[in-house]
């Protein structure tokens, strides 16, 4: 048995598991008598062979022990003091310590006999899977209870969202009722027009209109590509935008500087390289935020006028200060994001 240095171990008969002493000197046990306390009630305990006073004498055993390895870290804590030479500290110090020792070697023989009064008890209960919580595993190995946290607030979160998924297709009008299937003689009725497929003539037309709208916006509408439109929309001498369409669905945006190049060496506009200035690049993203905000399907016209109003209102880039911190820079930039209902600017970091 070792009492020198970090948490030591000592085995103890069948009838206790094994101790650590810890560093502040408790003696620290492991389930003891699992087997008595592990998973039946109290009347299987007094139904096996269990000597209760010796039970009792031994907890009382153990409450000395512990307090004898106590004594013995204090020992080792207060070291050599109250002598007034060397030698004689040391002798003091080592009479003392072995008068410890010899203390928590009493009481170990005391709570070994103890434990051989109390009894093996009866292995006969039925404890099923709860025996095998009793069997003191290593959390590092066996991580029991923080998978079944992980898994209880996964089922509470697969469960929220999966009623926010029902609630939205509840929302929709795809729904079959069984009088819908039985009638399979009719035919079905031909599918109205889309946004997608409306003629030219109209998309020129709505464009023009949007045009002269905005004095200080030019739009020029050109179709490479056969009948989708795509348009170069100049706003004033601050930045130009290259607006990719099908018919009145707007599909892709690039925003760059007014001085930047907007063509490809072939001479048609390029759609794919982003600007070569960050302020552009962030005006590009928030450009397609608001595609993703103003969706009207059934009033495609709107949706674009709303987008075009909502550009327009760059025009001030470089001029208007921020309505949150009323600075013009931040970061080297000035405000970049436009709400969406007010217009006012705002730094990207200053909207939130």
């Amino acid at each position: 048995m070792c009492f020198l240095g970090s948490p030591a171990r000592t085995a103890f008969p069948r009838g206790l598991r094994s101790y650590v002493i810890s560093e502040r000197g408790f003696l620290l046990a492991k389930p003891a008598l699992e087997s008595c306390c592990g998973g039946g009630n109290m009347a299987d305990v007094i139904n096996v062979s269990v000597n209760l006073e010796a039970f009792s004498q031994a907890i009382s055993a153990i409450q000395a022990l512990r307090s004898s390895v106590s004594r013995v870290f204090d020992c080792l804590k207060d070291g050599m003091r109250n002598k007034e030479t060397l030698e004689g500290r040391e002798k003091a110090f080592i009479a003392h310590f072995q008068d410890n020792l010899h203390s928590v070697n009493r009481d170990l023989n005391e709570l070994e006999r103890l434990s051989n009064l109390v009894g093996k008890p009866s292995e006969n209960h039925p404890l099923h899977n709860s025996g095998l919580l009793s069997l003191d595993p290593v959390q590092d190995k066996t991580p029991l209870y923080s998978q079944l946290l992980q898994a209880y607030k996964w089922s509470n979160k697969l469960q929220y969202h999966a009623g926010l998924a029902s609630g939205l297709l509840n929302q929709q009008s795809l729904k079959r009722s069984a009088n819908q299937m039985g009638v399979s003689a009719k035919r079905r009725p031909k599918a109205q027009p889309t946004t997608l497929v409306l003629p030219p003539q109209y998309v020129d037309d709505v464009i023009n209109r949007i045009d002269r709208m905005f004095p200080e916006m030019s739009i020029h509408l050109s179709r490479p590509n056969g009948t989708s439109a795509m348009l170069l929309v100049t706003l004033g001498k601050v930045l130009k935008v290259i607006v990719v369409m099908r018919s009145l669905f707007i599909d892709r945006t690039i925003v760059k500087g007014y001085n930047e190049n907007v063509y490809t060496e072939d001479g048609k506009l390029d759609i794919w390289s982003k600007s070569n200035y960050q302020v552009f690049q962030k005006v590009t993203d928030h450009a397609t935020t608001a595609l993703l905000h103003y969706q009207l399907p059934q009033m495609p016209d709107v949706v674009v006028r709303s987008f075009m109003t909502w550009l327009r209102s760059y025009i001030k880039l470089f001029q208007a200060p921020c309505q949150r911190c009323g600075k013009f820079l931040q970061d080297g930039l000035p405000p970049t994001w436009r709400d969406f209902r007010t217009l006012e600017a705002f730094h990207d970091t200053c909207r939130q």
